[in-house]
């Protein structure tokens, strides 16, 4: 007889991004999905670009009361948003 190793599909899907480098992409879009539910829906009405460089998330707010109010924030937003994806994805959020 022979013996299997039986793993669970989260085991060789995280072995598999971990290989290939898939992993921060993955939590990166994961961030800007989730934007909307960590900013809160009237943020999320007013934001009309994300993206992320450089470990840096860029928000566009149309919002000038807004934008000054979400800068005084940024720990919290980035605290919350790296929760959210399950690990130290973005470093600062700017506000354009």
């Amino acid at each position: 007889m022979f013996r299997r190793d039986i793993k669970s599909l989260d085991e060789i899907l995280g072995k598999f991004l971990q290989e290939n480098d898939l992993r921060s992409p993955l939590q990166q879009t994961h961030v800007i999905e989730s934007w909307e539910q960590v900013a809160g829906p009237v943020v999320a009405r007013y934001t009309e670009e994300k993206f992320i460089r450089n470990q840096t998330l860029f928000v566009k707010i149309m919002n000038p009361a807004l934008r000054s109010d979400l800068s005084m924030m940024k720990t919290q937003l980035v605290n919350k948003l790296n929760a959210e994806a399950g690990g130290f994805v973005i470093a600062d959020i700017r506000f354009y």
